[in-house]
């Protein structure tokens, strides 16, 4: 199997992959699990996570590379119930960067690293032959404090909600990539404040995922694969900027595909939705938080029109928009 651009997609050509090869590879019952971190025991119970970032362009409308890369690292961290305490950062340089922009993605990593309460602790640099591109890897560990977030936890009856606007970080990468003028600007940030709060105020959370690469379905499909459940949606509940909506149908997107760098979904025990709902409106990042569904006895995510039908929502098929992060 030769290696293609949809390999890097999120959706079932990455599940393909990571099934086939590294699964297979390095299973064990912490990978086994599939989650956006890893829990394992330390000192005290730890989470653990590691990406690369390779997002074109390195500086887009919102944020550049450092910053996509301390926030994607910390909220994989806090999607499964953890503190995060500390980040790893290694650089892959090709030859023609620009100290110039090393030093501004330097300086975002820097300040969402404080924003988000993480010490970036140890980091490496390799120069390659190339064309003046930079790419990132980082790895973090987070503290867990009482029960953590599982996606096979999910159940009948809980309550299904995101917080935030769907797509955002997609839109403003490929209007930059396409030359369109407009004034989508990218999601991208720490989640801290609102997943804490919830964890704080002993809110019952069963499973959580940010919404990046494959979009909101491959991630609420994964959910429900992991749990066994249905995930029932109401389309015209699921939040989306204006001028996204707009973008998506200028040019015949599918808004449940495309991903974000600062947007969670988060599934709760029915008797605390309201709750939740309001801890997160209340947080940083999550005033346009929305109850989006519920889970319910079956299988995938079904979503109900805003003309009153249902249809079956899938996960990404194909290349969807490479390097986005």
């Amino acid at each position: 199997m030769k290696i293609t651009l949809a390999h890097g997609s999120g959706g079932a050509s990455t599940k393909e992959l990571i099934e086939q090869i590294f699964a297979a590879s390095y299973n064990n019952p912490v990978l086994d699990m599939m989650e956006d971190s890893a829990v394992v025991d330390g000192s005290k119970k730890i989470a653990i996570t590691t990406d690369s970032f390779v997002v074109d362009p390195i500086f887009f409308k919102g944020g550049n590379i450092g910053r996509l890369a301390v926030c994607g690292t910390v909220n994989d961290l806090l999607m499964r119930g953890a503190t995060p305490k500390y980040i790893t950062s290694a650089f892959i340089i090709e030859e023609g960067a620009d100290t110039k922009d090393l030093k501004l993605i330097a300086a975002a990593m820097a300040q969402a690293a404080k924003e988000a309460g993480v010490y970036i602790v140890a980091g490496d640099t390799k120069v390659i032959n190339g064309n003046g591109g930079i790419y990132i890897n980082t790895s973090g560990v987070g503290f867990i404090d009482g029960p953590d977030f599982c996606s096979s936890r999910c159940k009948e009856d809980d309550v299904i909600i995101v917080s935030g606007s769907m797509g955002d970080h997609h839109a403003a990468i490929l209007s930059h990539r396409m030359g369109i003028k407009n004034d989508i600007v990218s999601d991208v940030a720490p989640l801290c404040e609102m997943v804490l709060a919830l964890k704080n105020k002993g809110i019952e959370v069963h499973a959580m995922r940010d919404v990046t690469r494959g979009g909101l379905g491959t991630v609420l499909n994964e959910l429900a694969d992991a749990s066994k459940t249905c995930f029932e949606l109401e389309e015209d509940k699921i939040p989306v900027n204006e001028q996204v909506r707009s973008f998506v149908k200028l040019l015949g997107l599918n808004i449940m595909h495309m991903g974000n760098e600062g947007k969670l979904v988060a599934v709760v025990a029915k008797k605390d939705a309201n709750e939740a709902l309001r801890i997160i409106r209340e947080s940083k990042y999550g005033e346009n938080a929305a109850i989006i569904g519920s889970v319910t006895s079956g299988d995938g995510v079904v979503m109900k029109t805003a003309i009153g039908g249902k249809k079956k929502v899938g996960i990404l098929i194909g290349e969807g928009l490479p390097r986005i992060c």
